[in-house]
């Protein structure tokens, strides 16, 4: 049970939200995106996912609201899933959104990918949402666009405690907590203390055990990618970083990066 100032807090972000989605600015980058394409949204799934008058059923690329349990048995909603259901319903639900792509267009589900504007505000969905403190960031190899200006957004959110940021089941993790969490998409900020390289595989050692503290891993191709951007896995040695992504277990928590956002430098 919620008390009193929980719910109050909640109530207040979903007032602010609408507000937050006209006050913003769509990034530069969006316009550049292939966005001739404007629909009606007619249905909301989750915090994440709605549906448009053609039937198709979008999932808002580059971020994770809340999940909800839809139809998955023993799945339990996640705290404020209902509240960002809500909040992207005030932001589309009725309105026309022209869709914007800059990556795969499809996943393994039939759901469309893409970033959505308010085709009469002009407003920027995702961007909303995270203003709101109503998603995260959660970007693939494959559809990267936009996730610099969505880490901005982010984080503003979180340094002001809005939205899912004031819940600690979304709380970044230190690398001594992470085996807490196995199984999950999370957050972990630390010290990378070691940079391994074995048979081409990149690994960021956050303690002084491989064998069980926290560690992000790069595969071959992956270690590839980032120097064919001019990062060196190395420069990461000594650095406090902050990394995302699911939580398995390998030789202690592990999380597979598959791309440069996936690691954000805090501090040497």
């Amino acid at each position: 049970m919620y008390s009193r100032i929980r719910l109050l807090f909640l109530w207040l972000a979903l007032i602010w939200a609408p507000t937050a989605a006209t006050a913003q600015s769509v990034p530069d980058a969006l316009a550049a995106l292939d966005g001739a394409e404007i629909a009606r949204v007619t249905e909301i799934v989750d915090g994440d996912t709605l549906v448009l008058a053609d039937g198709r059923e979008v999932r808002l690329v580059g971020i994770q609201a809340p999940k909800l349990p839809l139809g998955r048995a023993g799945f339990e909603a996640w705290p404020l899933a209902d509240e960002a259901k809500a909040v992207l319903a005030k932001l589309t639900l009725g309105r026309e959104v022209r869709l914007a792509y800059g990556g795969r267009r499809g996943d393994r589900h039939g759901r469309v990918l893409a970033h959505l504007i308010d085709e009469a505000a002009g407003d920027w969905v995702q961007g909303a949402l995270l203003d709101a403190g109503m998603a995260r960031v959660y970007s693939f190899q494959d559809n990267r666009a936009l996730v610099p200006e969505m880490l901005a957004r982010e984080a503003a959110a979180r340094d002001g405690r809005r939205g899912i940021w004031a819940d600690s089941f979304y709380a970044v993790r230190t690398p001594e907590e992470a085996d807490r969490y196995l199984g999950r998409f999370e957050l972990i900020e630390g010290r990378v203390r070691d940079v391994a390289v074995v048979r081409g595989r990149v690994y960021l050692n956050f303690g002084a055990d491989w064998r069980s503290d926290f560690t992000a891993s790069l595969a071959p191709a992956v270690r590839r990618l980032f120097e064919s951007e001019l990062i060196d896995p190395q420069s990461y040695r000594d650095r406090i970083v902050r990394v995302r992504g699911w939580l398995k277990s390998r030789n202690g928590p592990m999380v597979d990066i598959t791309h440069p956002e996936q690691i954000e430098v805090i501090a040497k």
